[in-house]
């Protein structure tokens, strides 16, 4: 059995630098944010906790966007064992866009399936990427977060596309 493409892996690498970078820049804004606390000035303290607060809000959104990436790789990995992986085979242009007159004919079926079973996840893992080829990332990654919970079993209350 092979490993993973190297593009995936490509990519992998990509996001595991630019989490470690960002680590070193929260780590050294941290430091500095703690050293005006010490100072004991009132100053130092307001801008020491104010800069404290920008790399936990930073941590805890990379480990949510961490944790999603691990859930969509894992129910990507179901579905292929399934043979239900999405499939790319919409019309492109010579430079390689998406026709997005026909990833919006496409998209029908995938928003009928969730409609009809909301809380289906392989059915809300095909709406995001129905959306995404269609260009409406932010819909995509809402779609994906829905499965997400539902692959792990948190009741969710989807907002129907």
């Amino acid at each position: 059995m092979s490993g993973p493409a190297p593009r995936r892996r490509l990519g992998l690498w990509a996001a595991l630098a630019l989490t470690a970078l960002l680590a070193v820049y929260v780590v050294l804004v941290a430091v500095r944010a703690v050293q005006l606390v010490a100072t004991g000035e009132p100053v130092g303290v307001v801008l020491g906790v104010a800069l404290l607060v920008g790399p936990l809000i930073v941590v805890a959104l990379i480990a949510r966007e961490w944790m999603l990436a691990t859930d969509v790789q894992r129910m990507a990995d179901v579905l292929a064992a399934d043979g239900q992986l999405p499939v790319d085979d919409l019309p492109r242009s010579p430079g390689g866009r998406v026709d997005r007159a026909a990833a919006r004919a496409a998209f029908g079926p995938y928003r009928e399936r969730v409609e009809a079973d909301p809380g289906d996840w392989r059915g809300w893992y095909h709406l995001a990427f129905a959306y995404d080829a269609a260009g409406d990332r932010r819909r995509a990654r809402a779609a994906l977060r829905t499965a997400s919970s539902l692959h792990r079993g948190r009741p969710v209350r989807p907002d129907l596309p």
